[in-house]
């Protein structure tokens, strides 16, 4: 079976995650990705993560899949000239530079339609091409707070939280790879590239629901509260009888009822106070501590069998020792086991989502840096091997 993309050649010239993750998922299914890193360094990523066996990131063989690694010196006239070359042969290029860093290395949009003109220019920043935050610096964590997501995640006591991963930069690239896909479909109607222009910012704030009409129209602003969504009762994490945690998500009314069934207590839906979704998120304190009572007399494992059972959404809090461990990711591959010349067979994550048809997949892991400028500088473009030595003694590859 042929991947969706495998007739897509992208060029990623960005680094750390909200560029990169875009490459990962346009290579997931099927892109050619070449990747273009600085010469004697590479792409940052390659040196994080808080873990490093062997003196490796466990994070680069994850966002560089699939890509396949060239060494370029952007900053140089001669490592333009290199792009400019590729971007003949392109139908992507990526970038998640701060605006206006391609123009200055003569590398805009304009200049490089005329040499391409189905070429699609993928940026993805942390305000935007435009407006008047355009030239900060933004990182992830930064396009979190602007977009409203920091503000309503935490403790309601406490300075607002944070995820524990990324979510900011991997949505800013997740909606650049949509944006991609847009493009590439209109393109096949005009015959013509155009820019994808994704921010940081505007990809958190397109996840964050009923915020802005919420204060606009009702004067209503959501606050942090921890666990809860409030009025969306009972949905919690509840204590079981061994410690563990269990998720009961159980707001519907006849999931509600089927609760009740399982708790044995009947009187709760004919009770006024629980007897519908609006009534249960008016008593969500009350109706939490009394679910909670029950929960912290039964094992999770029971738990867990019993709620399932009933047809009640419930799930333990999974560590990564927990979804590697558990049977369902097993049977659906959902974690895969990728060659790695240091690490041997190392799991990561599949692709997602499932193509019944056109399936994605993982060819290799994130490769050595350079370890494709041979195949890219002289199969693709057709430099001799003394022009590319060349190139390498002098710093451009």
């Amino acid at each position: 079976m042929t991947a969706p993309l495998s007739d897509i050649r992208v060029l990623e010239t960005g680094t750390l995650l909200a560029g990169p993750f875009c490459g990962q998922l346009l290579g997931d299914f099927g892109a050619e990705v070449i990747k273009l890193e600085d010469p004697g360094k590479g792409d940052p990523m390659r040196q994080w993560g808080r873990e490093k066996p062997h003196g490796q990131s466990l994070w680069w063989p994850v966002v560089a899949r699939n890509k396949k690694s060239v060494t370029c010196n952007l900053r140089t006239e001669e490592g333009q000239s290199l792009v400019r070359r590729l971007v003949e042969k392109a139908d992507v290029l990526l970038e998640n530079f701060r605006p206006g860093t391609l123009e200055r290395w003569g590398l805009s949009y304009e200049e490089l339609s005329r040499i391409n003109p189905r070429l699609i220019l993928v940026r993805v920043t942390g305000y935007g091409q435009t407006g008047p935050y355009s030239p900060r610096a933004g990182f992830g964590s930064i396009g979190e707070a602007m977009g409203g997501l920091r503000y309503v995640t935490g403790e309601a006591d406490r300075s607002p939280s944070r995820s524990g991963i990324s979510i900011g930069d991997s949505l800013a690239a997740t909606y650049a790879a949509f944006g991609t896909l847009a493009a590439l479909h209109a393109r096949e109607r005009t015959g013509r590239g155009q820019v994808v222009d994704s921010a940081i910012y505007e990809a958190v704030l397109a996840m964050m629901e009923s915020l802005i009409p919420e204060w606009s129209v009702a004067g209503y602003r959501r606050e942090r509260t921890g666990p809860i969504l409030p009025n969306v009762a009972p949905s919690n994490v509840y204590p079981s009888a061994d410690g563990s945690d269990v998720l009961i998500a159980a707001n519907q009314d006849t999931v509600f009822r089927r609760l009740a069934d399982v708790m044995e207590r009947p009187d709760l839906p004919a009770d006024a106070r629980y007897a519908t979704h609006g009534a249960r998120g008016e008593n969500q304190a009350e109706l939490d501590d009394i679910i909670s009572a029950w929960t912290r007399t039964i094992p999770s494992a029971k738990l867990l069998s019993l709620l399932h059972e009933a047809g009640v959404p419930a799930g333990g809090i999974y560590t990564a020792e927990d979804i590697i461990a558990d049977p369902h990711v097993q049977a659906r591959q959902a974690v895969i086991e990728v060659d790695h010349p240091e690490f041997g067979k190392l799991p990561m994550q599949n692709v997602a989502p499932k193509l019944s048809g056109t399936p994605g997949g993982v060819k290799w892991a994130g490769p050595a840096l350079g370890s494709h400028n041979e195949e890219v500088y002289q199969g693709l473009l057709g430099l001799t091997g003394d022009e590319l030595a060349d190139l390498r003694t002098r710093g451009i590859v």
